[in-house]
């Protein structure tokens, strides 16, 4: 705990929310932990042999127990007040979501009668979009999200629960609407951010390009199209439109650069308060979305270390940035996003330096800027490697030249964009600056489709759990020793780690394919048969199934998980609705 124990000691506390989530203690027990760690606190008070021999585990338990408690007051519970499926509503937005193929989708403070929750809004896309200025009111048919029928399904339930939201509402055509005199000072920023949004759809600039805009730049990417969505997807580039560490540096970068352009020597440290501020206002103007909370604490705290004239130290950096992101709410550390941006950091530390030595020699400055983008490129995806296969179960090994053919212009192209959002905010419309942008845009949109494309580099369906993540996160962590110095020691162990990830895996796919199974799935209004005989599995369909999602969200995570090899769709005539199946009747309208 001496060389890091900020990290440590945000393990603990990592550790103590998994803890309350798995065993959700009622609140005897979480009081009798409260105080425990209050005796334990008390304890720092007093000197004495013991407790100085101990004082390292103590602390250890006063996090781990404070996340539990933290944890414990920050866990949703559904209300238990009745509401009809049909029901009239008043509510206001507070974020919009990515839309769907039929409907755009909000996340809004819903009031019924007398009670009021959090809800996610499905209206038509034929309607116009709603803003933060109004009250709005509708008829609507509410629901509650069903918890997934089978483990392998994504639990869209226990997903909006972690965000306080228990029920579903799809509205009417007719909604009336009300100004609002109450608006809050981040509901202003997010008017704000809305018309300059609106803005950029009046741009002269093709769909595709302010869509691209609104995402690299507002973190807006509620109406990107599905193609281009899976094409960055599938090429590994899906971080370009987040915004992300990239981001905010690059941003900080521009505003720092300008300010000390213009001021002597000693006023440097008011240029990095000035650069952090102006930062901090870009997040609240783009929404303090959960990425951008995440960058700007993380820098902060770096230059923070470099004011008060400290070595800055990456890790302390990152787990204090973790401690106060969780302190804040705890149901981030569930985030995805969260864990993949913590991990890739974690990554770049202890990887970067010794890819760069495989490199070239960088003696000039744009060599030393490329070639250590393209190392913190290759140490980022190998540490998000094993968690990217656990959630999303594909891989694409295309993603690694994409990126280091791509990320090293991301700044520039970053730049571009923001330099876009301030004009087009500022109303002032120069034609060849929009042509210019445009066709970069477009090169750029049509490099990642080219990249996506190649499918022979592309695997899906991958078998993952969290037992081989483990193992594969060895095999990370003995990478860093490999690559420091290959020698027979450090060859062997990290041979090792490979070799018993190969059998652990080979274990559980054994003992998976050597299950037969039959299951029925609901799917849309039809219902669709699985028969599974070993490695092998056979989907009984109508004729008018929509087969690509079928495989998306049936047949895909089905393989994935039962750890299938060989699959084939079947279909019937619709009218006939049943198969008959070792020795039973399925129904399947």
């Amino acid at each position: 705990m001496s060389k890091q124990p900020l990290l440590i000691l945000a393990i603990c506390f990592i550790l103590g929310i998994f803890c309350e989530d798995v065993s959700l203690l009622n609140k005897t027990v979480i009081f009798i932990i409260a105080g425990g760690c209050l005796l334990v606190l008390i304890s720092f008070f007093f000197h004495s042999y013991l407790l100085h021999k101990t004082r390292h585990i103590l602390l250890g338990l006063l996090f781990f127990g404070a996340g539990i408690i933290l944890h414990s007051f920050n866990t949703f519970t559904a209300g238990s007040f009745p509401v009809p499926s049909n029901v009239n509503i008043t509510f206001k937005i507070f974020k919009k979501l990515n839309s769907s193929e039929k409907n755009k989708k909000y996340e809004a403070f819903v009031h019924v009668g007398k009670e009021s929750f959090n809800a996610v809004l499905y209206l038509t896309k034929k309607e116009k979009d709603l803003d933060f200025r109004h009250y709005y009111q509708a008829d609507a048919y509410l629901s509650k999200p069903k918890p997934p029928q089978y483990d392998f399904q994504f639990n869209y339930a226990g997903y909006l629960k972690r965000k306080n939201i228990e029920y579903q509402c799809y509205l009417s055509k007719e909604i009336s609407s009300a100004q609002r005199d109450d608006l809050t000072f981040n509901e202003l920023i997010q008017q704000y951010r809305f018309e300059i949004l609106q803005q950029i759809d009046q741009a002269g600039i093709s769909p595709k390009t302010r869509e691209f805009l609104k995402g690299i730049i507002l973190a807006d990417r509620t109406e990107t199209d599905a193609g281009t969505a899976e094409d960055f997807n599938r090429s590994g580039m899906v971080h370009l439109l987040a915004i992300s560490g990239t981001h905010i540096v690059v941003i900080f970068g521009i505003f720092y650069l300008m300010l000390t352009q213009f001021s002597p020597l000693r006023f440097r440290k008011y240029a990095v308060v000035s650069s952090l501020a102006f930062i901090w206002l870009f997040a609240a103007g783009i929404g303090f979305g959960n990425s951008v909370m995440r960058s700007c604490i993380m820098i902060t705290i770096y230059f923070v270390y470099v004011l008060l004239q400290r070595k800055p130290d990456l890790l302390h950096s990152l787990s204090l940035s973790a401690l106060i992101i969780l302190v804040a709410d705890t149901q981030q550390v569930f985030d995805i996003g969260f864990q993949l941006s913590f991990l890739a950091v974690l990554g770049i530390f202890w990887l970067n330096q010794p890819v760069l030595k495989y490199l070239p020699r960088q003696d000039g400055y744009f060599k030393k800027l490329f070639f250590n983008a393209v190392s913190i490129s290759i140490s980022a995806q190998l540490a998000t490697l094993p968690l990217v296969l656990f959630y999303f179960h594909q891989f694409s090994l295309v993603s690694v030249p994409a990126n280091i053919l791509i990320v090293p212009f991301s700044e520039l192209i970053i730049v571009f964009s923001f330099l876009m959002v301030i004009l087009i905010a500022l109303r002032i419309d120069f034609g060849l600056i929009n042509s210019v942008y445009d066709g970069i845009v477009q090169i750029l949109l049509k490099l990642i489709h080219w990249f996506a494309e190649a499918e022979r580099l592309f695997f899906a369906n991958i078998p993952m759990n969290i037992v081989e993540v483990l193992f594969l996160f060895i095999i990370v962590y003995q990478m860093r020793f490999l690559l420091l110095k290959i020698n027979f020691k450090n060859s062997m162990k990290w041979t090792f780690a490979v070799i018993a990830f190969c059998m652990v895996r080979t274990v559980f796919s054994i003992n998976e394919n050597r299950k037969d199974e039959i299951l029925l799935h609901d799917f849309n209004k039809a219902k669709i048969l699985s028969v599974k005989k070993g490695s092998r599995v056979c989907f009984w369909v109508t004729e008018n199934t929509d087969k690509t999602k079928l495989v998306r969200f049936i047949a895909g995570p089905y393989c994935s998980s039962r750890r299938t090899r060989i699959i084939e769709i079947k279909t019937f005539p619709g009218e006939a609705g049943k198969v008959f199946c070792d020795g039973k009747i399925y129904d399947l309208k």
